[in-house]
């Protein structure tokens, strides 16, 4: 009888911390707002690329810009234009390319690791948590390739 019970009172206690994560987890409040920032890198030699920091400063509705298909085939996306989706209200804040004339260039990447963590500093100051980063590399990666970008993105919730 003395097993079952202290076997009853393990299974309890393993699992008590399993219930209360579960717990806090549908307990937290979701985020009512979400901000996306865009790190582009650019890995053109020779200051010939463009490096920014890109945060969106416009309110946008996807519902004006979203159709629908009803037999999979017809779509009224031609209806829609390509101007209007650009948002006209942006921050741009300017970085260094990862190349310089001799190569891969440290300091610009130091510098850059600066000036992105003085904006994430400045986001978490204003009651945006750092929730997600993706980062991927574009290239052409032909002979003789100068061109590419390595681009990072930033979501932000609150």
């Amino acid at each position: 009888m003395k097993k079952i019970i202290y076997l009853i009172f393990g299974i309890a206690i393993f699992l008590s911390p399993n219930l209360q994560a579960q717990s806090l987890e549908s307990n937290a409040t979701s985020p009512s707002e979400f901000k996306i920032i865009t790190i582009v890198e650019s890995i053109v030699p020779m200051g010939l690329g463009r490096s920014r920091i890109i945060d969106n400063q416009s309110e946008v509705d996807a519902e004006q810009f979203t159709t629908e298909r009803t037999d999979g085939k017809k779509s009224n996306q031609k209806d829609i234009s390509r101007k209007d989706l650009k948002v006209d209200e942006l921050d741009e804040t300017k970085l260094l390319n990862f190349f310089s004339g001799t190569g891969i260039n440290f300091q610009n990447i130091a510098s850059n690791d600066a000036v992105i963590a003085s904006k994430i500093n400045s986001l978490l100051g204003e009651g945006w948590k750092l929730t997600f980063v993706t980062s991927g590399v574009e290239s052409n990666s032909g002979t003789e390739d100068g061109q590419g970008i390595f681009i990072t993105r930033l979501f932000f919730s609150r």
